[in-house]
C-alpha cells in the first residue's frame, strides 16, 4: 500500500498532513484527511470500499466537486502509485470466501 502525505484544502481550513495513496487488497484509490482530534476518524476518507476509485481522476473529481482541492500530488507520486494499480493483485480472502463487498 503507498502512502504520500499531501495538503487538502477546503474553504477556510487546510490539511497539510492528508494521505492518499494505493490499496492493493481493495484495488482503490485512497484518501484520508482532517483527523478528529479525539477520534483520530478522518472527516474526508474516500476509498474505503473494493475497486471505489480504481483511477485517480475520479476521486481527485469528487473532491474538487465537494471544494476540496489536493496539492503536492507531483508527477512523481502520481507514477508511481499509478505503477502499483497496475499491479494485478489477488482476490482477498472475503472475494474467495464469496462474501459481498460492495
Amino acid at each position: 500500500m503507498s502512502r504520500y502525505t499531501v495538503t487538502v484544502f477546503t474553504p477556510g481550513c487546510f490539511d497539510d498532513n492528508a494521505i492518499i495513496g494505493y490499496d492493493p487488497p481493495l484495488r482503490t484509490f485512497f484518501i484520508q484527511a482532517f483527523p478528529d482530534p479525539e477520534t483520530d476518524e478522518p472527516a474526508i476518507w474516500l476509498g474505503t470500499r473494493l475497486e471505489q476509485f480504481p483511477a485517480l481522476p475520479p476521486m481527485l473529481e469528487l473532491l474538487e466537486k465537494h471544494g476540496c482541492r489536493v496539492e503536492g500530488l507531483d508527477a512523481d507520486i502520481v507514477a508511481e502509485m499509478a505503477d502499483e494499480a497496475a499491479q494485478r493483485s489477488q482476490p482477498s480472502l472475503a472475494e474467495r470466501l464469496g462474501w459481498p463487498l460492495r
